[in-house]
């Protein structure tokens, strides 16, 4: 696209400086390698810059200038400004490629922290896809993470504020501290109550993370605490959705006290979570994504391609066609024909695992 316009760019002028018998306009013919180098690879900005000097020589035939002091100075004006464009072109070439190395870097790194969660527990199928911005090369916190035994199926999702390094550290402290809850908590509220008591002598004054703790372990049945965490996204068989709005506490880190909320869903039906990049990513024109307009395509295909569609969408209403920040998303299915994890009887049979 931008080669064309500068490719037009290029033709117009040489037409105008034709016509136009009084004025010379061959010092813009420089413009076009200078749009170019905006987009184009190097070597394609160094063949308009080759064409306009070419042109901007060859345009003293028209002029009547044959090799005058005004002309001279002319092509060297779009020389230099033709040979500053291919400089700018390389430079921003390796700077977008460096900038891509980075990138994949920190997804590596991310990855490194996030758990590899199972495609099938009990019976709920589960996708899971991190994918970090582009606007920057930072680290984020998003995070996710499932544990399950034969007496519990738990998920989490969470967004560690802040990025870098630091946030890594806790996005991986918050994991930990959730597999821990998980694995002898009776109750969400319990699980939420002691990550978030594990959690605060490790924060800041400023730090906390918000998250959503789901339990599937009865059929047709969600269990959830939200702390802070965006409401997730139910979208049933039949194509038709909700979000699963309900009072949110406070983040972890921040608060003790946490209420647990049930709903229930039907076979087929599927569940959304997310982090605030994909609601808050933006157009051109500063809206929003709107997730509710988008949750039909959740409701066909897998769930790993039903994924991908959706983080499309977001990437195609962005500006620039690209993520701004960090993405985690999770996809879960209620499928009945799976195996049964079996459900607590007891409160205290979580002993158990210790006996």
């Amino acid at each position: 696209m931008v080669g064309r316009i500068a490719v037009t760019l290029l033709a117009a002028l040489v037409v105008a400086d034709v016509v136009v018998v009084d004025v010379a306009l061959s010092p813009l013919f420089a413009l076009a390698p200078v749009v170019g180098s905006i987009a184009l690879r190097t070597r394609h900005t160094s063949e308009l810059a080759v064409a306009a000097t070419a042109l901007a020589v060859g345009s003293d035939l028209w002029n009547e200038d044959l090799w005058g002091g005004q002309h001279l100075v002319r092509v060297v004006d779009v020389a230099l400004m033709s040979s500053v464009a291919v400089v700018i072109a390389y430079v921003r070439r390796r700077s977008t490629k460096r900038i891509g190395e980075l990138k994949a870097l920190a997804e590596i790194a991310q990855y490194a922290v996030l758990p590899v969660v199972p495609a099938r527990v009990g019976q709920t199928g589960v996708a899971v896809r991190y994918e970090s911005g582009t606007q920057d090369t930072v680290i984020g916190g998003d995070l996710y993470d499932c544990y399950h035994s034969s007496t519990h199926i738990r998920f989490l999702i969470g967004d560690v504020r802040g990025k870098g390094i630091e946030a890594v550290e806790q996005s991986a402290r918050v994991i930990r501290a959730f597999r821990q809850a998980a694995a002898i908590q009776p109750d969400l509220e319990s699980v939420a109550v002691e990550m978030s008591r594990y959690l605060h002598p490790f924060f800041s004054d400023e730090e906390f993370v918000t998250a959503l703790v789901l339990d599937t372990t009865e059929a047709g049945v969600v269990r959830m605490v939200n702390a802070g965490h965006p409401a997730p996204l139910l979208v049933h068989a039949d194509g038709t959705w909700e979000f699963v709005e309900r009072d949110a506490d406070l983040p972890l880190g921040l608060g003790l006290t946490f209420g647990r909320h049930e709903f229930a869903w039907q076979p087929g039906d599927r569940l959304l979570l997310y982090t605030d990049g994909v609601t808050e990513a933006r157009d051109r024109r500063g809206e929003f994504f709107d997730l509710g307009a988008h949750a039909r395509i959740l409701a066909d295909n897998t769930l790993e391609v039903a994924l991908s569609r959706l983080l499309q969408q977001v990437r195609d209403h962005s500006d620039r066609h690209e993520l701004g920040d960090d993405v985690a998303v999770m996809l879960m299915e209620y499928s009945p024909q799976a195996e049964t994890t079996q459900a607590v009887v007891d409160d205290r049979d979580w002993l158990e695992l210790y006996a």
